[in-house]
């Protein structure tokens, strides 16, 4: 399928590449279909863009990448909802959000993950109540 985006122009993607976003992202309910875009292989971010919405797409990173301490646990509705059956068909990721201004002000939402079933190509937003992760975590560290 053909998609139009703002950020990186017109692209083509395989049906299969798309998630339907069973739980979805905060503030977002409306759109459900994105697909995942590797633009850079030099790069830990990655873009999640939106099928519908061609002027929306988030850079989005695996702090499982880094150093970073983290863990999540899914409620039984999240499991049910996105369908999970085992946990190596899971891909987890972050929001990232990069200043204009200052790339090295980067932060990360640790707080409301993205959850990724890859064997069912559905996903969602999920909260991490009671955590004590934050939504703006620094990427960089200040010297």
């Amino acid at each position: 399928m053909i998609i139009n985006t703002v950020k990186f122009g017109e692209i083509e993607v395989e049906e299969e590449r798309v998630f339907d976003f069973k739980l979805p992202i905060i503030g977002f309910g409306e759109l459900r279909k994105f697909v995942i875009l590797d633009t850079s292989k030099d790069s830990f971010f990655k873009w999640l863009q939106s099928t519908e919405d061609p002027s929306l797409a988030f850079p989005i990173i695996s702090v499982f990448s880094m150093d970073v301490e983290y863990s999540i646990d899914l409620a039984d509705e999240v499991v049910e909802k996105l369908d999970i059956k085992n946990v190596e068909s899971l891909l987890v990721m972050n929001i990232a959000s990069i200043p204009q201004d200052n790339p090295h002000g980067t932060t990360i939402n640790l707080l409301a993950p993205l959850i990724f079933n890859l064997e069912k190509q559905v996903a969602g937003q999920i909260i991490l109540s009671g955590s004590g992760y934050d939504i703006s975590f620094p990427l960089f560290k200040k010297n």
